[in-house]
Protein backbone atom coordinates (compact mmCIF):
# COMPACT_ATOMS: atom_id res chain seq x y z
CA UNK A 1 0.00 0.00 0.00
CA UNK A 2 1.25 3.47 -0.91
CA UNK A 3 2.85 5.55 1.86
CA UNK A 4 2.28 9.32 1.85
CA UNK A 5 4.15 11.86 3.97
CA UNK A 6 1.96 14.64 5.41
CA UNK A 7 3.39 17.95 6.63
CA UNK A 8 0.12 19.23 8.06
CA UNK A 9 -1.27 19.96 11.49
CA UNK A 10 -3.99 17.63 12.85
CA UNK A 11 -6.87 20.01 12.11
CA UNK A 12 -5.50 20.62 8.60
CA UNK A 13 -5.36 16.88 7.88
CA UNK A 14 -8.98 16.44 8.95
CA UNK A 15 -10.03 19.43 6.83
CA UNK A 16 -8.36 18.22 3.61
CA UNK A 17 -10.73 15.87 1.70
CA UNK A 18 -7.89 13.97 -0.01
CA UNK A 19 -6.12 13.34 3.32
CA UNK A 20 -9.00 12.86 5.73
CA UNK A 21 -9.73 9.21 6.53
CA UNK A 22 -12.05 10.00 9.42
CA UNK A 23 -12.33 7.08 11.85
CA UNK A 24 -10.20 4.91 9.51
CA UNK A 25 -6.89 6.44 10.64
CA UNK A 26 -4.91 3.56 12.18
CA UNK A 27 -3.31 3.60 15.61
CA UNK A 28 0.11 4.14 14.01
CA UNK A 29 -1.19 7.04 11.90
CA UNK A 30 -2.84 8.67 14.90
CA UNK A 31 0.45 8.44 16.77
CA UNK A 32 2.54 9.84 13.92
CA UNK A 33 0.10 12.59 12.93
CA UNK A 34 -0.91 13.58 16.49
CA UNK A 35 -4.58 12.84 15.82
CA UNK A 36 -5.46 11.42 19.24
CA UNK A 37 -8.38 13.26 20.76
CA UNK A 38 -9.52 14.65 17.41
CA UNK A 39 -11.33 11.40 16.55
CA UNK A 40 -13.52 8.80 18.31
CA UNK A 41 -11.52 5.91 19.78
CA UNK A 42 -12.85 3.20 17.44
CA UNK A 43 -10.76 2.48 14.34
CA UNK A 44 -12.95 1.67 11.32
CA UNK A 45 -12.22 -0.11 8.07
CA UNK A 46 -13.26 1.63 4.86
CA UNK A 47 -15.85 -1.13 4.41
CA UNK A 48 -17.46 -0.20 7.75
CA UNK A 49 -17.44 3.47 6.77
CA UNK A 50 -19.17 2.67 3.46
CA UNK A 51 -21.94 0.82 5.34
CA UNK A 52 -22.48 3.78 7.70
CA UNK A 53 -22.55 6.36 4.93
CA UNK A 54 -24.85 4.21 2.79
CA UNK A 55 -27.31 4.03 5.69
CA UNK A 56 -27.13 7.85 5.97
CA UNK A 57 -27.61 8.15 2.21
CA UNK A 58 -30.74 6.00 2.27
CA UNK A 59 -32.26 8.25 4.94
CA UNK A 60 -32.23 11.29 2.65
CA UNK A 61 -35.77 12.31 1.59
CA UNK A 62 -35.23 13.04 -2.13
CA UNK A 63 -32.67 13.13 -4.93
CA UNK A 64 -31.48 16.69 -4.31
CA UNK A 65 -30.99 15.91 -0.63
CA UNK A 66 -29.03 12.80 -1.60
CA UNK A 67 -26.89 14.91 -3.95
CA UNK A 68 -26.17 17.39 -1.15
CA UNK A 69 -25.26 14.51 1.18
CA UNK A 70 -22.85 13.00 -1.37
CA UNK A 71 -21.28 16.39 -2.14
CA UNK A 72 -20.75 17.03 1.58
CA UNK A 73 -19.03 13.66 1.85
CA UNK A 74 -16.84 14.47 -1.17
CA UNK A 75 -15.80 17.74 0.47
CA UNK A 76 -14.99 15.95 3.73
CA UNK A 77 -13.52 12.57 2.73
CA UNK A 78 -12.97 12.21 -1.00
CA UNK A 79 -11.67 8.63 -1.03
CA UNK A 80 -14.65 7.38 0.97
CA UNK A 81 -16.97 9.30 -1.39
CA UNK A 82 -15.58 7.46 -4.42
CA UNK A 83 -15.58 4.08 -2.69
CA UNK A 84 -19.24 4.56 -1.77
CA UNK A 85 -20.09 5.52 -5.35
CA UNK A 86 -18.16 2.60 -6.78
CA UNK A 87 -19.98 0.08 -4.60
CA UNK A 88 -23.41 1.59 -5.35
CA UNK A 89 -22.82 2.95 -8.85
CA UNK A 90 -26.18 2.01 -10.35
CA UNK A 91 -28.02 3.83 -7.57
CA UNK A 92 -25.73 6.85 -7.18
CA UNK A 93 -24.36 7.75 -10.63
CA UNK A 94 -27.76 9.19 -11.70
CA UNK A 95 -27.49 11.49 -8.67
CA UNK A 96 -23.98 12.85 -9.27
CA UNK A 97 -24.66 13.08 -13.01
CA UNK A 98 -27.75 12.93 -15.23
CA UNK A 99 -30.57 13.41 -14.53
CA UNK A 100 -30.16 14.96 -11.04
CA UNK A 101 -27.26 17.18 -12.10
CA UNK A 102 -29.73 19.09 -14.30
CA UNK A 103 -31.75 20.11 -11.22
CA UNK A 104 -28.50 20.96 -9.43
CA UNK A 105 -27.46 23.23 -12.31
CA UNK A 106 -30.80 25.04 -12.18
CA UNK A 107 -30.54 25.54 -8.40
CA UNK A 108 -26.76 25.98 -8.26
CA UNK A 109 -26.75 29.36 -6.52
CA UNK A 110 -29.00 28.12 -3.71
CA UNK A 111 -27.14 24.80 -3.37
CA UNK A 112 -23.59 26.22 -3.46
CA UNK A 113 -21.64 25.05 -0.41
CA UNK A 114 -17.89 24.61 -0.89
CA UNK A 115 -15.49 26.05 -3.50
CA UNK A 116 -14.19 23.40 -5.90
CA UNK A 117 -12.48 24.03 -9.24
CA UNK A 118 -11.98 27.39 -10.97
CA UNK A 119 -14.55 30.12 -11.64
CA UNK A 120 -13.15 32.32 -14.40
CA UNK A 121 -15.37 35.38 -14.69
CA UNK A 122 -15.14 37.86 -17.57
CA UNK A 123 -14.62 40.90 -15.29
CA UNK A 124 -11.44 39.18 -14.03
CA UNK A 125 -10.03 38.49 -17.50
CA UNK A 126 -6.91 40.54 -16.76
CA UNK A 127 -6.22 38.32 -13.74
CA UNK A 128 -6.52 35.03 -15.66
CA UNK A 129 -2.83 34.11 -15.44
CA UNK A 130 -2.69 35.11 -11.77
CA UNK A 131 -5.69 32.89 -10.96
CA UNK A 132 -4.04 29.88 -12.59
CA UNK A 133 -0.77 30.55 -10.79
CA UNK A 134 -2.59 30.69 -7.46
CA UNK A 135 -4.22 27.30 -8.00
CA UNK A 136 -2.40 24.94 -5.60
CA UNK A 137 -2.41 21.63 -7.48
CA UNK A 138 0.77 21.15 -9.51
CA UNK A 139 -0.15 18.06 -11.54
CA UNK A 140 -3.43 18.28 -13.43
CA UNK A 141 -4.07 15.67 -16.13
CA UNK A 142 -7.55 16.64 -17.32
CA UNK A 143 -9.86 19.66 -17.17
CA UNK A 144 -13.54 19.89 -18.08
CA UNK A 145 -14.69 23.37 -19.08
CA UNK A 146 -18.11 24.84 -19.84
CA UNK A 147 -19.53 28.32 -20.31
CA UNK A 148 -22.96 27.14 -19.13
CA UNK A 149 -24.87 28.17 -22.24
CA UNK A 150 -26.37 24.81 -23.24
CA UNK A 151 -26.66 22.67 -20.14
CA UNK A 152 -28.17 19.30 -21.10
CA UNK A 153 -31.50 20.23 -22.72
CA UNK A 154 -32.12 22.99 -20.18
CA UNK A 155 -30.50 25.91 -21.99
CA UNK A 156 -28.50 28.79 -20.52
CA UNK A 157 -27.84 28.22 -16.81
CA UNK A 158 -24.86 30.52 -16.44
CA UNK A 159 -22.59 29.64 -13.55
CA UNK A 160 -24.79 26.59 -12.86
CA UNK A 161 -22.79 24.87 -15.59
CA UNK A 162 -20.11 24.19 -12.96
CA UNK A 163 -22.25 21.27 -11.74
CA UNK A 164 -21.72 19.60 -15.14
CA UNK A 165 -17.93 20.04 -15.03
CA UNK A 166 -17.88 18.63 -11.50
CA UNK A 167 -20.08 15.68 -12.48
CA UNK A 168 -18.00 14.76 -15.53
CA UNK A 169 -14.79 14.68 -13.51
CA UNK A 170 -16.38 12.48 -10.86
CA UNK A 171 -16.99 9.97 -13.66
CA UNK A 172 -13.40 10.35 -14.90
CA UNK A 173 -12.16 9.25 -11.48
CA UNK A 174 -14.86 6.65 -10.87
CA UNK A 175 -14.71 4.81 -14.22
CA UNK A 176 -11.45 6.01 -15.77
CA UNK A 177 -9.21 5.87 -12.71
CA UNK A 178 -8.02 9.48 -13.03
CA UNK A 179 -6.94 10.57 -9.52
CA UNK A 180 -9.29 13.30 -8.20
CA UNK A 181 -6.30 15.52 -7.39
CA UNK A 182 -5.40 15.48 -11.11
CA UNK A 183 -8.83 16.63 -12.34
CA UNK A 184 -9.84 20.28 -12.70
CA UNK A 185 -13.45 21.52 -13.19
CA UNK A 186 -13.75 24.97 -14.79
CA UNK A 187 -16.64 27.29 -15.57
CA UNK A 188 -16.16 30.29 -17.83
CA UNK A 189 -18.55 32.86 -16.39
CA UNK A 190 -19.20 35.07 -19.41
CA UNK A 191 -22.64 36.17 -18.28
CA UNK A 192 -26.06 34.70 -18.99
CA UNK A 193 -29.07 35.51 -21.13
CA UNK A 194 -31.35 33.66 -18.73
CA UNK A 195 -33.69 36.41 -17.55
CA UNK A 196 -34.70 34.49 -14.43
CA UNK A 197 -31.07 34.28 -13.30
CA UNK A 198 -30.32 37.91 -14.13
CA UNK A 199 -33.25 39.01 -11.98
CA UNK A 200 -32.51 36.58 -9.14
CA UNK A 201 -30.91 38.49 -6.22
CA UNK A 202 -29.36 35.23 -5.00
CA UNK A 203 -27.63 34.36 -8.31
CA UNK A 204 -23.88 34.03 -7.60
CA UNK A 205 -22.58 34.38 -11.15
CA UNK A 206 -21.69 37.51 -13.11
CA UNK A 207 -25.05 39.29 -13.48
CA UNK A 208 -24.63 40.47 -17.05
CA UNK A 209 -25.83 39.49 -20.51
CA UNK A 210 -23.52 37.06 -22.29
CA UNK A 211 -20.58 38.54 -24.08
CA UNK A 212 -20.37 37.73 -27.78
CA UNK A 213 -18.15 38.21 -30.79
CA UNK A 214 -14.67 39.61 -30.38
CA UNK A 215 -14.90 39.92 -26.58
CA UNK A 216 -15.88 36.27 -26.23
CA UNK A 217 -13.20 35.07 -28.66
CA UNK A 218 -10.47 37.03 -26.90
CA UNK A 219 -11.58 35.70 -23.51
CA UNK A 220 -11.50 32.09 -24.71
CA UNK A 221 -8.12 32.64 -26.34
CA UNK A 222 -6.72 34.07 -23.12
CA UNK A 223 -8.13 31.12 -21.19
CA UNK A 224 -6.49 28.57 -23.50
CA UNK A 225 -3.11 30.30 -23.34
CA UNK A 226 -3.22 30.61 -19.52
CA UNK A 227 -4.32 26.99 -19.09
CA UNK A 228 -1.63 25.66 -21.40
CA UNK A 229 1.06 27.81 -19.80
CA UNK A 230 0.16 26.46 -16.34
CA UNK A 231 -0.43 22.86 -17.45
CA UNK A 232 1.28 22.31 -20.82
CA UNK A 233 0.38 18.59 -21.06
CA UNK A 234 -3.24 18.85 -19.97
CA UNK A 235 -6.21 17.17 -21.70
CA UNK A 236 -9.14 19.59 -22.11
CA UNK A 237 -12.76 18.49 -22.52
CA UNK A 238 -15.18 21.07 -23.92
CA UNK A 239 -18.62 20.59 -22.37
CA UNK A 240 -22.12 21.98 -23.05
CA UNK A 241 -21.23 24.92 -25.27
CA UNK A 242 -24.02 26.27 -27.46
CA UNK A 243 -24.28 25.24 -31.12
CA UNK A 244 -22.65 28.39 -32.59
CA UNK A 245 -19.56 27.89 -30.39
CA UNK A 246 -19.19 24.14 -29.83
CA UNK A 247 -17.83 23.07 -33.20
CA UNK A 248 -16.05 26.36 -33.80
CA UNK A 249 -14.02 26.15 -30.57
CA UNK A 250 -13.17 22.50 -31.13
CA UNK A 251 -11.87 23.17 -34.64
CA UNK A 252 -10.03 26.32 -33.61
CA UNK A 253 -8.12 24.84 -30.67
CA UNK A 254 -7.84 21.08 -31.17
CA UNK A 255 -4.37 21.46 -32.70
CA UNK A 256 -3.27 24.02 -30.11
CA UNK A 257 -4.18 21.97 -27.06
CA UNK A 258 -5.03 18.29 -26.64
CA UNK A 259 -8.82 18.54 -26.51
CA UNK A 260 -12.17 17.14 -27.58
CA UNK A 261 -15.84 18.04 -27.32
CA UNK A 262 -17.77 15.37 -25.47
CA UNK A 263 -21.17 16.51 -26.79
CA UNK A 264 -19.99 16.22 -30.38
CA UNK A 265 -17.47 13.38 -30.31
CA UNK A 266 -18.22 11.44 -27.12
CA UNK A 267 -21.97 11.25 -27.71
CA UNK A 268 -21.40 10.22 -31.31
CA UNK A 269 -19.03 7.41 -30.31
CA UNK A 270 -21.47 5.92 -27.78
CA UNK A 271 -24.31 6.10 -30.33
CA UNK A 272 -22.09 4.42 -32.90
CA UNK A 273 -21.20 1.65 -30.42
CA UNK A 274 -24.90 1.01 -29.82
CA UNK A 275 -25.59 0.88 -33.55
CA UNK A 276 -22.65 -1.46 -34.23
CA UNK A 277 -24.05 -3.86 -31.63
CA UNK A 278 -27.66 -3.54 -32.81
CA UNK A 279 -26.92 -4.24 -36.47
CA UNK A 280 -24.97 -7.35 -35.50
CA UNK A 281 -28.18 -8.64 -33.91
CA UNK A 282 -30.04 -8.06 -37.19
CA UNK A 283 -27.10 -9.54 -39.14
CA UNK A 284 -26.72 -6.48 -41.35
CA UNK A 285 -23.95 -3.99 -42.13
CA UNK A 286 -23.56 -0.28 -41.48
CA UNK A 287 -23.78 0.43 -45.20
CA UNK A 288 -27.20 -1.29 -45.29
CA UNK A 289 -28.72 1.25 -42.89
CA UNK A 290 -30.87 4.32 -43.51
CA UNK A 291 -30.52 6.84 -40.70
CA UNK A 292 -33.16 9.43 -39.81
CA UNK A 293 -32.04 12.00 -37.25
CA UNK A 294 -34.15 14.68 -35.59
CA UNK A 295 -32.06 17.68 -34.51
CA UNK A 296 -29.39 19.18 -36.74
CA UNK A 297 -27.27 20.86 -34.07
CA UNK A 298 -23.63 20.14 -33.24
CA UNK A 299 -24.47 16.92 -31.37
CA UNK A 300 -26.68 15.60 -34.17
CA UNK A 301 -24.20 16.36 -36.94
CA UNK A 302 -21.41 14.96 -34.76
CA UNK A 303 -23.34 11.68 -34.60
CA UNK A 304 -23.75 11.70 -38.38
CA UNK A 305 -20.03 12.39 -38.86
CA UNK A 306 -19.05 9.48 -36.63
CA UNK A 307 -21.44 7.00 -38.26
CA UNK A 308 -20.33 8.20 -41.71
CA UNK A 309 -16.70 7.62 -40.78
CA UNK A 310 -17.53 4.10 -39.61
CA UNK A 311 -19.47 3.32 -42.80
CA UNK A 312 -16.57 4.46 -44.97
CA UNK A 313 -14.16 2.49 -42.76
CA UNK A 314 -16.28 -0.60 -43.47
CA UNK A 315 -14.93 -0.34 -47.03
CA UNK A 316 -18.11 -1.15 -48.97
CA UNK A 317 -19.28 2.30 -50.12
CA UNK A 318 -17.45 5.55 -50.79
CA UNK A 319 -18.01 8.67 -48.69
CA UNK A 320 -20.28 10.49 -51.16
CA UNK A 321 -22.55 7.45 -51.44
CA UNK A 322 -22.53 6.97 -47.68
CA UNK A 323 -23.75 10.55 -47.10
CA UNK A 324 -26.96 9.70 -48.97
CA UNK A 325 -27.92 7.29 -46.18
CA UNK A 326 -28.54 10.18 -43.73
CA UNK A 327 -31.80 12.14 -43.43
CA UNK A 328 -31.38 15.03 -40.99
CA UNK A 329 -34.56 16.84 -39.93
CA UNK A 330 -34.15 20.20 -38.26
CA UNK A 331 -36.57 22.92 -37.18
CA UNK A 332 -37.23 23.80 -40.86
CA UNK A 333 -37.76 20.20 -41.92
CA UNK A 334 -35.54 17.81 -43.84
CA UNK A 335 -32.21 19.39 -44.75
CA UNK A 336 -31.77 19.38 -48.52
CA UNK A 337 -29.77 21.14 -51.24
CA UNK A 338 -32.53 23.60 -52.16
CA UNK A 339 -32.55 25.36 -48.79
CA UNK A 340 -30.17 27.52 -46.80
CA UNK A 341 -28.31 25.33 -44.31
CA UNK A 342 -25.55 25.88 -41.79
CA UNK A 343 -22.03 24.92 -42.88
CA UNK A 344 -21.78 21.93 -40.53
CA UNK A 345 -25.09 20.56 -41.92
CA UNK A 346 -24.21 20.91 -45.59
CA UNK A 347 -22.46 17.52 -46.04
CA UNK A 348 -25.71 15.76 -45.07
CA UNK A 349 -28.12 17.81 -47.17
CA UNK A 350 -30.20 15.47 -49.34
CA UNK A 351 -30.34 16.04 -53.09
CA UNK A 352 -33.53 18.07 -53.65
CA UNK A 353 -34.09 16.52 -57.08
CA UNK A 354 -34.30 13.11 -55.43
CA UNK A 355 -36.76 14.06 -52.71
CA UNK A 356 -38.89 16.10 -55.12
CA UNK A 357 -40.37 12.77 -56.20
CA UNK A 358 -41.64 11.97 -52.71
CA UNK A 359 -45.28 12.10 -51.70
CA UNK A 360 -45.45 14.76 -48.97
CA UNK A 361 -48.11 17.08 -47.55
CA UNK A 362 -45.98 20.23 -47.72
CA UNK A 363 -42.96 20.23 -50.07
CA UNK A 364 -41.69 23.43 -48.41
CA UNK A 365 -41.25 21.66 -45.06
CA UNK A 366 -40.61 17.93 -45.24
CA UNK A 367 -41.31 16.40 -41.85
CA UNK A 368 -39.85 13.43 -40.01
CA UNK A 369 -43.05 11.52 -40.75
CA UNK A 370 -42.54 12.25 -44.46
CA UNK A 371 -39.02 10.82 -44.21
CA UNK A 372 -40.25 7.68 -42.47
CA UNK A 373 -43.01 7.12 -45.03
CA UNK A 374 -40.74 7.60 -48.05
CA UNK A 375 -37.40 6.20 -46.88
CA UNK A 376 -38.31 3.42 -44.38
CA UNK A 377 -35.31 4.16 -42.10
CA UNK A 378 -33.76 1.39 -40.04
CA UNK A 379 -32.36 3.81 -37.44
CA UNK A 380 -34.14 6.75 -35.76
CA UNK A 381 -32.15 9.11 -33.52
CA UNK A 382 -33.41 12.12 -31.58
CA UNK A 383 -31.27 15.00 -30.32
CA UNK A 384 -33.93 17.69 -30.70
CA UNK A 385 -34.90 18.31 -27.03
CA UNK A 386 -38.51 18.18 -28.31
CA UNK A 387 -40.48 15.94 -25.95
CA UNK A 388 -42.66 13.20 -27.50
CA UNK A 389 -41.68 14.13 -31.05
CA UNK A 390 -41.42 10.43 -32.00
CA UNK A 391 -45.14 9.67 -32.35
CA UNK A 392 -46.96 6.36 -32.39
CA UNK A 393 -47.76 6.82 -36.08
CA UNK A 394 -44.08 7.37 -36.94
CA UNK A 395 -42.83 4.41 -34.94
CA UNK A 396 -45.49 1.99 -36.16
CA UNK A 397 -44.77 2.96 -39.77
CA UNK A 398 -41.05 2.41 -39.17
CA UNK A 399 -41.67 -0.99 -37.55
CA UNK A 400 -43.84 -2.03 -40.51
CA UNK A 401 -40.73 -2.23 -42.70
CA UNK A 402 -38.00 -3.05 -40.15
CA UNK A 403 -38.15 -6.12 -37.91
CA UNK A 404 -35.92 -4.65 -35.21
CA UNK A 405 -35.93 -0.86 -35.54
CA UNK A 406 -33.09 0.95 -33.76
CA UNK A 407 -34.59 3.95 -31.92
CA UNK A 408 -32.48 6.24 -29.76
CA UNK A 409 -34.38 9.21 -28.17
CA UNK A 410 -31.31 10.91 -26.70
CA UNK A 411 -32.44 14.34 -25.52
CA UNK A 412 -31.80 15.23 -21.88
CA UNK A 413 -33.27 15.46 -19.33
CA UNK A 414 -35.93 12.70 -19.43
CA UNK A 415 -38.70 15.32 -19.66
CA UNK A 416 -37.29 16.34 -23.07
CA UNK A 417 -36.94 12.80 -24.45
CA UNK A 418 -38.38 12.31 -27.94
CA UNK A 419 -40.30 9.25 -26.70
CA UNK A 420 -40.77 7.10 -23.62
CA UNK A 421 -39.16 3.63 -23.91
CA UNK A 422 -42.38 1.99 -22.70
CA UNK A 423 -44.28 3.46 -25.65
CA UNK A 424 -41.56 2.51 -28.14
CA UNK A 425 -41.60 -1.11 -27.02
CA UNK A 426 -45.38 -1.35 -27.02
CA UNK A 427 -45.68 0.30 -30.45
CA UNK A 428 -43.13 -2.16 -31.92
CA UNK A 429 -44.44 -5.26 -30.09
CA UNK A 430 -41.23 -5.49 -28.08
CA UNK A 431 -38.91 -5.50 -31.11
CA UNK A 432 -37.36 -2.00 -30.93
CA UNK A 433 -33.74 -1.73 -29.81
CA UNK A 434 -33.90 1.30 -27.54
CA UNK A 435 -31.31 3.52 -25.86
CA UNK A 436 -32.08 6.84 -24.21
CA UNK A 437 -30.19 9.94 -23.14
CA UNK A 438 -31.43 9.88 -19.54
CA UNK A 439 -32.10 6.97 -17.18
CA UNK A 440 -35.49 5.26 -17.50
CA UNK A 441 -37.00 2.42 -15.49
CA UNK A 442 -37.21 -1.10 -16.90
CA UNK A 443 -40.21 -1.90 -19.08
CA UNK A 444 -42.35 -5.01 -18.78
CA UNK A 445 -43.85 -6.06 -22.10
CA UNK A 446 -45.72 -9.35 -22.26
CA UNK A 447 -43.45 -11.97 -20.66
CA UNK A 448 -40.17 -10.07 -21.03
CA UNK A 449 -38.53 -7.39 -18.85
CA UNK A 450 -36.51 -4.88 -20.90
CA UNK A 451 -33.68 -3.03 -19.22
CA UNK A 452 -33.45 0.42 -20.80
CA UNK A 453 -29.90 1.42 -21.68
CA UNK A 454 -28.79 4.99 -21.19
CA UNK A 455 -26.68 6.05 -24.15
CA UNK A 456 -24.39 7.92 -21.82
CA UNK A 457 -20.99 9.35 -22.64
CA UNK A 458 -19.50 7.88 -19.46
CA UNK A 459 -19.23 4.59 -21.34
CA UNK A 460 -16.44 6.14 -23.42
CA UNK A 461 -14.92 9.46 -22.32
CA UNK A 462 -13.19 8.23 -19.11
CA UNK A 463 -11.35 5.54 -21.09
CA UNK A 464 -10.56 7.91 -23.94
CA UNK A 465 -9.14 10.40 -21.44
CA UNK A 466 -7.09 7.80 -19.62
CA UNK A 467 -5.64 6.48 -22.90
CA UNK A 468 -4.76 9.96 -24.16
CA UNK A 469 -3.06 10.86 -20.87
CA UNK A 470 -1.14 7.57 -20.67
CA UNK A 471 0.11 7.92 -24.25
CA UNK A 472 0.98 11.62 -23.73
CA UNK A 473 -1.15 12.61 -26.71
CA UNK A 474 -0.94 16.12 -28.11
CA UNK A 475 -3.89 15.78 -30.51
CA UNK A 476 -7.21 13.88 -30.44
CA UNK A 477 -7.93 12.44 -33.87
CA UNK A 478 -11.37 11.30 -35.04
CA UNK A 479 -9.97 7.79 -35.31
CA UNK A 480 -9.62 7.72 -31.51
CA UNK A 481 -13.40 7.74 -31.04
CA UNK A 482 -13.93 5.17 -33.76
CA UNK A 483 -11.59 2.82 -31.88
CA UNK A 484 -13.39 3.54 -28.60
CA UNK A 485 -16.80 2.81 -30.14
CA UNK A 486 -15.69 -0.59 -31.39
CA UNK A 487 -14.23 -1.54 -27.99
CA UNK A 488 -17.46 -0.52 -26.24
CA UNK A 489 -19.47 -2.55 -28.77
CA UNK A 490 -17.28 -5.59 -28.01
CA UNK A 491 -18.34 -5.33 -24.36
CA UNK A 492 -22.07 -5.44 -25.14
CA UNK A 493 -24.16 -8.12 -23.35
CA UNK A 494 -26.45 -8.15 -26.40
CA UNK A 495 -23.95 -10.42 -28.16
CA UNK A 496 -25.17 -13.22 -25.88
CA UNK A 497 -28.83 -12.20 -25.73
CA UNK A 498 -30.54 -10.41 -28.66
CA UNK A 499 -33.00 -8.80 -26.22
CA UNK A 500 -30.36 -7.98 -23.63
CA UNK A 501 -28.56 -4.75 -22.83
CA UNK A 502 -26.71 -2.76 -25.47
CA UNK A 503 -24.12 -1.53 -22.99
CA UNK A 504 -22.24 -3.15 -20.09
CA UNK A 505 -23.50 -2.76 -16.53
CA UNK A 506 -21.89 -0.07 -14.38
CA UNK A 507 -20.01 -2.64 -12.31
CA UNK A 508 -18.19 -3.65 -15.53
CA UNK A 509 -17.48 -0.10 -16.64
CA UNK A 510 -13.99 0.28 -15.19
CA UNK A 511 -12.90 -2.84 -17.09
CA UNK A 512 -14.52 -1.52 -20.28
CA UNK A 513 -12.86 1.90 -19.96
CA UNK A 514 -9.53 0.24 -19.23
CA UNK A 515 -9.79 -1.65 -22.53
CA UNK A 516 -10.82 1.55 -24.32
CA UNK A 517 -7.80 3.33 -22.83
CA UNK A 518 -5.44 0.61 -24.05
CA UNK A 519 -6.72 0.81 -27.64
CA UNK A 520 -6.72 4.62 -27.58
CA UNK A 521 -3.11 4.66 -26.36
CA UNK A 522 -2.11 2.24 -29.11
CA UNK A 523 -3.82 4.44 -31.70
CA UNK A 524 -2.00 7.53 -30.40
CA UNK A 525 1.32 5.68 -30.64
CA UNK A 526 0.47 4.56 -34.18
CA UNK A 527 -0.37 8.12 -35.27
CA UNK A 528 2.86 9.44 -33.76
CA UNK A 529 4.82 6.67 -35.52
CA UNK A 530 6.02 5.73 -32.04
CA UNK A 531 6.92 2.28 -30.88
CA UNK A 532 3.88 0.63 -29.29
CA UNK A 533 4.68 0.18 -25.63
CA UNK A 534 3.10 -2.26 -23.19
CA UNK A 535 0.12 -0.01 -22.63
CA UNK A 536 -1.82 -2.78 -20.89
CA UNK A 537 0.61 -2.75 -17.95
CA UNK A 538 1.00 1.04 -17.97
CA UNK A 539 -2.73 1.73 -17.89
CA UNK A 540 -3.51 -0.88 -15.25
CA UNK A 541 -0.85 0.72 -13.04
CA UNK A 542 -2.16 4.24 -13.69
CA UNK A 543 -5.80 3.52 -12.84
CA UNK A 544 -6.55 5.04 -9.46
CA UNK A 545 -8.72 3.02 -7.06
CA UNK A 546 -10.42 4.60 -4.03
CA UNK A 547 -8.50 3.03 -1.17
CA UNK A 548 -6.74 4.75 1.70
CA UNK A 549 -2.96 5.15 1.52
CA UNK A 550 -0.83 4.92 4.65
CA UNK A 551 -0.06 8.38 6.02
CA UNK A 552 3.03 9.23 8.01
CA UNK A 553 4.65 12.41 9.28
CA UNK A 554 7.75 14.03 7.83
Amino acid sequence: MKKVILKLLPHQILSEPLCNKGTAFTQEERDALRLHGFLPNHISTIEEQVKRRYANFRDQPNNLAKYIFLTALQNRNEILFYRLLLEHAKEMVPLVYTPTVGDVSINYSLMYREPRGLYLAYPLKDKMEEIFNNFPFQEIDVAVVTDGERILGLGDLGIGGMAISLGKLILYSLFGGIPPACALPIVLDVGTNNKTLLEDPLYIGWRHERIRGKEYDEFIDRFIKALKRRYPNILLQWEDFAKPNAGTLLNRYRKQICSFNDDIQGTAAVVLAGIITAIKVSKSRLSDQKIALLGGGSAGIGICDQILRAIVHEGIVKEEEAKKLFYVVDIHGLIHTNMTVEPHQKPFAQDHAKIAEWKVKNPKRITLLDVIENVHPTILIGVSTQANSFTQEMVEKMAKYVKRPIIFPLSNPSSHSEAHPKDLLHWTKGEAIVATGSPFASVQYRDRLYEIDQCNNFYIFPGVGLGLIAAKATYVSDEIFLKAAHVLADHSPMHNNPYGNLFPSLDKLRDCNRDIAIEVAKQVAKEKNAKVESFEKLIKERMWFPDYPIFTSA
